[in-house]
């Protein structure tokens, strides 16, 4: 079968908007010999669009578009998969995730949404209910097609170790005679997850003896992000084809579909299925994660600039401002806004003030300067004592700390925030996630904006990244780089005087927010005891910050955000 893969970057919402780039894809799909185009999931009201759904009138206007889209003259020549949320009457949510066949001018099937996560970023239980059986199995060019939705196709249970399911729809489809699997996807980036794909499918590819295809949304929506990479997996489980990474992209392949009762017993059964060693979970995507090397780096380049693009013209911005400190995580910050939006539309701001070394506010603009971004500097003292003068007398007999530090950074935040209101400019917050999961940062301060960019780094990631970018060209001024990092709140200040190194610190954290080991598995594993505590109880001291912050984009298997759900009242101790 000559099948598409219409690697689409949708818009929540955007039905019209959605329909027209399905109608334009089919037709390049079409002169280019294809027999079935595929969608991403969700296809027109956009992937996630959470409590939407429960909008009866977002329901129907969706429903509206798809039965318009069907009778487009393009699907008398070629068929799709389009995915939507399709209403039901039986007990339940009252939703489907679906897939409708567009087929010689009509709906000519639908197939529901079998699996529906509900781990990490995910909540499709809230939304939608779970088909009870898989199919029907749908006909296109003669072929028996198996249809499945994103999830569905993830719980193997001979390559995971721990299936999240009771059941595989994949086994349901083969078993109904499918001749080739087919999987509308809406499968969001995290660092290692590309390569668990490709394994994945592989392995049920080989196992069953059946060529899979699988398209994947593309883009940024919210915090996550879409990295595309749709595949057509032979039945021997070698990858034949896969699309672009983070971008558009649209693949016409022949897949040799495999006729019912053709499939080996050694495939069904899964021998050979040592040659696939399996994954441990979707929770240890973590152990993954590659000591940022030249591709990781990359990876995670691509994933933050379209993370960045999309929000913001998603959100209806054009431009973005931020404060550039002279420290690294202004730079890289700077260093990707430039790159998502245009140096054209990015303006940085310096607010030195008495505690900024001269060093900063240079670096600064150089850094400003070799990117092309508009750079200016308010200078923050004046206001600064205006504030400790107006509250002296409430302050009478306490001597100085963090308060004062504290009230810096929320200057800054009310300077970027005037100058985002006032523009129109989308403001970005600079912080990483080492900081945001320590509190190391400062309420209506320097979380204050619309995007937290960074927020799904850590340190050590941030270095990486920065050092990356000056791998061909010196971007970001050694300095930054090399100097150890600094608040710049009061004399002689660094990170280290209130954390710990970051090379423990970021270990430490990793292991815990994004393997969910607590204290006992944590010093288990050769931790400190006192580093282990020390950590712990920054994490659980900061979620009320963390639930104020910005949205961060995720790039790791687990991001503060959407994905992690502690209660901030609660008496729990590590």
């Amino acid at each position: 079968m000559n099948i598409a893969l219409a690697q689409i970057d949708t818009t929540v919402g955007a039905f019209e908007r959605n329909a027209a780039r399905v109608v334009e894809e089919t037709k390049k799909a079409a002169d280019g010999g294809a027999q079935l185009v595929l969608f991403p999931e969700l296809t027109l009201c956009g992937y996630p669009p959470k409590d939407l759904l429960e909008l009866g009138e977002f329901v129907d206007r969706c429903r509206a578009v798809l039965e318009e889209l069907a009778r487009n003259e393009i699907f008398q020549r070629v068929s799709a998969l389009v995915g939507f949320p399709e209403r039901h009457r039986g007990p339940g949510a009252g939703l489907f995730n679906a897939a409708a066949l567009l087929q010689g001018g009509r709906v000519a099937a639908v197939v529901r949404k079998c699996l529906l996560p509900t781990y990490d970023v995910f909540d499709e239980g809230r939304y939608f209910d779970p088909s009870p059986e898989a199919g029907p199995l749908v006909e296109v060019a003669g072929v028996k097609l198996g249809v499945s939705i994103c999830e569905d196709l993830w719980n193997d249970k001979q390559f995971w170790k721990q299936p999240r399911y009771p059941r595989d729809p994949i086994e349901e489809l083969v078993a109904r005679g499918a001749e080739m699997i087919v999987n509308i996807s809406a499968s969001p980036y995290a660092v290692g997850k590309p390569e668990i794909r490709r394994r994945m499918l592989g392995a049920a590819a080989r196992r069953h003896g059946l060529p899979i295809a699988m398209c994947n949304l593309v883009g940024g929506n919210d915090s996550l992000v879409f990295d595309g990479l749709s595949l057509l997996v032979r039945a021997d489980g070698e990858v034949q084809r896969e699309a672009a990474a983070f971008r558009e992209d649209l693949v016409v392949a022949n897949l040799e579909a495999r006729p019912h009762g053709a499939r080996t017993v050694g495939a069904r059964t899964g021998v050979g299925r040592a040659a696939e060693p399996p994954a441990e979970s979707l929770a240890s995507l973590a152990e993954m994660e590659s000591d940022y090397t030249d591709d990781a780096c990359s990876e995670l380049a691509e994933a933050l600039t379209l993370g960045i693009r999309d929000y913001t013209l998603k959100t209806g911005f054009r431009s973005a401002v931020l404060g550039l400190s002279g420290g690294i995580d202004s730079a890289l910050t700077a260093v990707l806004a430039a790159r998502a939006l245009g140096a054209q539309n990015v303006t940085t701001i310096a607010m030195p003030s008495r505690y900024t070394a001269s060093m900063s506010n240079e670096d600064a603009e150089t850094l400003a300067k070799r990117l092309g971004v508009s750079f200016h500097t308010i200078a923050i003292e004046g206001i600064f004592q205006s504030y400790l003068t107006a509250l002296a007398p409430l302050f009478a007999g306490r001597q100085p700390d963090v308060t004062e530090e504290n009230l810096q950074a929320r200057i800054r935040g009310t300077l970027l925030m005037a100058f985002s209101n006032k523009t129109g400019a989308l403001l970005l917050s600079t912080g990483n996630k080492s900081e945001l999961a320590t509190g190391f940062c400062t309420l209506y301060g320097d979380m204050a904006g619309g995007l937290a960019a960074i927020g799904d780094l850590s340190k050590t990631a941030v270095y990486a990244l920065s050092r990356w970018f000056n791998r061909e060209r010196e971007v970001i001024p050694p300095r930054i780089l090399d100097r150890p990092p600094t608040a710049e709140l009061r004399e002689n200040q660094t990170d280290q005087d209130t954390l710990p190194p970051y090379e423990d610190l970021d270990q430490v954290l990793r292991a815990h927010v994004e393997e969910h080991l607590g204290a006992r598995r944590l010093i288990e594993r050769g931790f400190s005891e006192d580093l282990v505590r020390r950590v712990l109880k920054l994490v659980v001291q900061s979620e009320y910050k963390r639930r104020q912050a910005a949205p961060a984009l995720r790039v790791t298997a687990r991001a503060f955000g959407e994905g992690w759900r502690f209660p901030i009242a609660h008496a729990y101790r590590h």
